[in-house]
């Protein structure tokens, strides 16, 4: 295998720097803002912390399939801007090296890329997603160690209340304890105990003990005078309730991989609902990869500023396109699921606009002596800028007369 040419491998230290800080800094933004809200519902539940990270590591595949194209563009973009605005862009022209010879390198990393992305949306992200729900059941429900909240009451199996007023050593030592039990036949027991500790039976899963130390039961029946007892220690038995199941992956179009939603997609035994759900989201995982192989042309047409200058208009242009893009595709995602429109009209036609707005950007930037993709916006961006600073001196002007 032949080493790279020193252009080619020159190119390639350009993109991957930005490209990485990119995808890293898009991720850890995304991760961030995802925690807080987790941390939020996590304690509100009162299940353990380690729960946040896992349901944080299942949201991975989804940031990431957010966060690889735009890293890809951005990396693109701010490698061949660096080129244009240091005139390197020029003397690579001038020496023969077209735009497409120069995007080899950006467009290797762009299949590698979007093989990554397609295995992350036809397969990790379903999955991840299922796990996620999972683990949102499972915290719900207490399998996952929901503790008892210190200072209020807690009703188990709407016939015993607890309260604990203090929790020391991790949940080890309880103290200040109050327990109200009812049974059937409408006895009540009342109990009141110093401290106490929860002790697990291995022989029964569904109880665990709760052994008071130094405390009272007050026993109150129909009919006949209550009785109380001082105890040193005393095991309180509590049934666990019982925990459901959750459901079995599918039934819902985002938790089927590829090969599944090919195979519902197109089968006679589902419903229309639902094959009109699985076919947009078919489509839709489709064209998000297959828009990325769109990517270093775009980057390319709003990498190069006007001559003499170095405006960064380009990079906001192209979040926003890809952002906005991305946002139609979910829109026609929906419609499409609703069998209003389509799949192939909702999702592929706008590709099909996008697809050609970009090859019409290339075109002008690599073709066309001093073309501009977005020449119009440069100029009004610099007409802006001047209006500002010309309404700056004049209020500086008029402050000073005042």
């Amino acid at each position: 295998m032949k080493p790279l040419p020193a252009i080619d491998r020159y190119i390639l230290r350009l993109v991957l720097m930005p490209m990485f800080a990119v995808f890293l800094i898009a991720a850890s933004l995304l991760v961030l803002d995802k925690m807080l809200k987790l941390f939020d519902f996590v304690a509100t539940e009162g299940g353990p912390v380690s729960v946040v990270f896992r349901m944080l590591a299942n949201l991975l595949p989804e940031y990431a399939s957010l966060a690889i194209p735009l890293g890809l563009m951005l990396g693109i973009l701010l490698a061949f801007r660096k080129l244009a605005t240091s005139s390197e862009l020029d003397v690579m022209r001038a020496v023969g090296l077209s735009y497409t010879r120069l995007l080899r390198v950006p467009y290797m990393i762009t299949l590698v890329l979007a093989a990554v992305n397609l295995l992350i949306v036809g397969y990790l992200q379903p999955l991840s997603r299922y796990y996620y729900e999972q683990l949102q059941f499972e915290l719900r429900s207490g399998a996952l160690g929901a503790s008892i909240k210190v200072g209020e009451f807690t009703t188990l199996q709407d016939k015993m209340a607890l309260r604990i007023e203090e929790s020391e050593d991790n949940g080890h030592r309880l103290i200040g304890i109050f327990a109200r039990i009812a049974s059937e036949k409408g006895q009540v027991l009342t109990i009141s105990a110093r401290e106490g500790r929860f002790l697990a039976l291995k022989d029964s899963p569904d109880t665990i003990i709760l052994r008071l130390t130094d405390g009272q039961i007050i026993q109150d029946q129909p009919g006949k005078t209550a009785r109380v007892l001082s105890f040193s220690s005393h095991d309180l038995p509590i049934d666990l309730p019982a925990i459901e199941q959750f459901r079995q992956r599918g039934g819902r179009e985002r938790e089927y991989i590829l090969p599944e939603l090919l195979k519902f997609g197109w089968a006679k035994d589902v419903s229309v609902e639902q094959r009109n759900e699985i076919r947009a989201s078919f489509n839709y995982r489709i064209v998000e990869v297959v828009m990325m192989l769109l990517l270093p042309l775009l980057a390319v047409s709003l990498a190069v500023p006007p001559k003499r200058s170095t405006s960064a208009l380009g990079v906001f242009v192209s979040i926003v396109m890809v952002v906005a893009y991305h946002k139609v595709n979910e829109y026609g995602q929906a419609v499409a699921a609703l069998g209003r429109i389509s799949p192939i009209v909702a999702l592929w036609g706008p590709f099909v606009v996008f697809a050609l707005l970009i090859l019409w950007m290339y075109w002008r930037v690599a073709y066309v002596p001093g073309g501009q993709a977005i020449g119009a916006l440069e100029r009004f961006a610099a007409n802006l800028g001047k209006w500002g600073k010309a309404l700056t001196r004049r209020f500086n002007r008029t402050a000073k007369v005042a």
